[in-house]
């Protein structure tokens, strides 16, 4: 009796040997899997979260459907219409710092497509990107700078919101343009290619107001123009050209 339980005791401390044995070997195997790249020669995903090694969203690469919608201070950036596939850009505070989008398809036979790579200012929107637009038969293409407030987004984001819980019609259109008007935004430089064609350098004040445009047309004619905040010439070069120019 004694000799059997002395070997059925044998029995178990060679078991649970060669049980820990595995175990070792096996997490072993899973933590230098895990400590060692992976490489695929091709793979279908819809969304890829960069995160730091703590959690944080460093970069989203996503599809339409599943992009991010975009964070300022933990307020939801509100976006009109679908989002674009593409990718967005997150800084240290967990907010959109900048992004890439594009779309494109056929609209009534015509192209309506869009691309557009921008950096955002620190707690606020897009304050230099290159983008491009094509509608109903015409498009521009270009490096865009806006001018962009010292305050945070948040509260135009909010007011955003209000206002499109309006009802459709004259003073919701006017509340937007108010908004548009004293939200601190504005567009200061374009230089590319503009719908009408032409090679641009367009210059504008604080208010978005173009004061200064030079520009080579489709039919190769330079032009320098200067005008005031109403848009009226003031000069122009060449001189005999300045009637009707804006």
């Amino acid at each position: 009796m004694i000799a059997k339980l002395v070997k059925e005791v044998r029995f178990l401390k060679i078991y649970a040997a060669v049980i820990t044995l595995m175990f070792g070997f096996l997490a072993l195997s899973v933590f230098r899997q895990a400590a060692q790249k992976t490489k695929f020669a091709e793979i279908d995903v819809e969304r890829i979260n960069v995160v730091e090694k703590d959690g944080r969203l460093k970069m989203v690469i996503s599809n339409s459907e599943r992009q991010h919608p975009g964070v300022v201070e933990g307020k939801i950036i509100p976006r009109q219409g679908a989002r674009e596939p593409g990718i967005i850009f997150f800084n240290e505070r967990g907010d959109e710092c900048g992004g890439l989008a594009f779309a494109g398809d056929l609209k009534d036979g015509q192209a309506n497509a869009s691309a557009l790579l921008a950096f955002d200012r620190f707690r606020q929107d897009q304050t230099v990107g290159i983008q491009y637009g094509e509608r109903n038969g015409q498009y521009s293409a270009g490096l865009r700078v806006w001018d962009r407030p010292e305050t945070s987004l948040v509260p135009v984001i909010e007011k955003v919101e209000a206002i499109r819980k309006m009802s459709d019609g004259p003073e919701k259109t006017a509340a937007l343009e108010e908004l548009r008007k004293t939200s601190g935004a504005a567009e200061r430089v374009m230089v590319g290619r503009d719908h009408d064609k032409a090679a641009v350098i367009k210059l504008s004040d604080a208010k978005g107001n173009p004061r200064i445009k030079m520009s080579v047309d489709k039919e190769g004619t330079p032009m320098l123009i200067f005008l005031d905040e109403t848009g009226k010439v003031t000069f122009s070069l060449p001189q005999e050209s300045q009637a009707g120019k804006k």
